[in-house]
């Protein structure tokens, strides 16, 4: 059987090297992942007791429309409820947007170093990736403007960017989505919204009122710790989430996930509690880089993009090879990692294991 001719040298997604796989390849007894930006003080306590309460419950379907769990959350981001989706992660909304809005000979719009998904959901349609440079890790979003033609269906604006983790503001935000075609969806990535200290960062949810074109993003993987319950949501115009809907799967967020879910909104001092940790991990981060003369991008994340001046993937195995998993292989940034932030006690790990890493790159026996 053949399949569609333009998925056929899709490359599929990779992502971070699971801490059981690397125990066994290595023969490790300790190993601390700091690559796939989770949060390292798991999610609320509450919401381990809703799972817990779920597991009862096993045996049947999910609400399909998530319908208590949006109706917590519109209050919460002060937004009707038929304004919100819930998807698989906040990727499964992406590729619902791109099968509900992109045809083939469409294009998309995005940055050339940020969230794959994007563009793979678009190859996927058979649609056109304008990939527009990146400027000292930053949206160029006047270029982007530029990229726009008749044929342009969707901007995608990851911010904090994934895996630069660089900020638009909402002054550069809102002087860009004025001189977008209100024919063009713009696509808002906030998956680290919670994250974010600085006080130019967008107040997204009022601009939902002036803009239809905009669509948010966010998800409960990252601070809120549910990333194995695979839980996130789209928050746009009704019209724009009901066309959304009509080509979401039934029952695509299951019951542990929306109960969690449920509960980890509720606490948020557990959220604020990871907030300060790990604005403190930044700050610790980048001590140890400037100290070491390492450079790396403006973090407004829970991770760091720091130039280790050699290759990149080289780096990577020496750090794997010690127990510590970071993520390699950006294509336009071959010397840089990512690091997430973890525990100040995985921190302080990371810190010295690469320095011994870049010393033995500096001085090879």
């Amino acid at each position: 059987m053949k399949p569609k001719a333009n998925i056929v040298n899709l490359p599929v997604y990779q992502p971070g090297k699971p801490v059981e796989e690397v125990k066994r390849e290595l023969g490790l007894s300790e190993v601390i992942k700091l690559a796939s930006n989770e949060n390292p003080y798991g999610c609320s306590p509450q919401a381990k007791e809703a799972i817990i309460a779920e597991l009862s419950n096993l045996s049947v379907y999910p609400d399909g429309s998530a319908s208590e769990l949006t109706g917590e959350l519109a209050s919460s981001l002060g937004v009707n409820k038929d304004q919100i989706i819930f998807g698989c992660g906040s990727d499964e909304i992406i590729a619902l947007i791109t099968r509900a809005f992109l045809d083939r000979g469409d294009e998309t719009i995005m940055a050339d170093q940020t969230f794959s998904v994007y563009k793979s959901n678009a190859d996927i349609e058979d649609a056109v990736s304008i990939e527009v440079p990146l400027v000292d890790g930053k949206h160029d979003l006047d270029a982007m403007l530029a990229a726009i033609t008749d044929k342009t269906k969707i901007m995608w604006i990851c911010n904090p960017n994934n895996p630069t983790g660089t900020i638009v503001s909402e002054e550069e935000f809102v002087r860009f989505i004025d001189a977008v075609p209100a024919s063009v969806m713009v696509v808002l990535d906030e998956a680290y919204y919670e994250y974010v200290m600085d006080s130019s960062y967008p107040e997204s949810m009022k601009l939902l009122e002036r803009y239809n074109n905009l669509v948010i993003l966010r998800t409960f993987s990252k601070i809120y710790g549910l990333a194995s319950l695979r839980i996130g949501y789209g928050i746009g115009q009704a019209e724009t989430i009901k066309y959304i809907n009509q080509v979401r799967e039934p029952f695509n967020t299951g019951r542990p996930a929306q109960a969690a879910a449920k509960a980890a909104l509720r606490d948020q001092d557990f959220v604020e509690s990871c907030r300060q940790n790990n604005a403190e991990g930044i700050r610790y981060f980048q001590q140890e880089f400037d100290r070491m003369g390492l450079q790396y991008f403006p973090a407004h994340g829970n991770f760091v993009m720091v130039d280790v001046r050699t290759s990149g993937k080289d780096v990577f195995q020496s750090l794997l090879s010690k127990g510590i998993i970071v993520r390699p292989g950006f294509s336009r940034y071959p010397s840089y990692i990512r690091v997430s932030v973890g525990t100040p006690e995985q921190n302080q790990a990371f810190i010295g294991v690469l320095e011994q890493v870049l010393r033995d790159v500096k001085s090879p026996v």
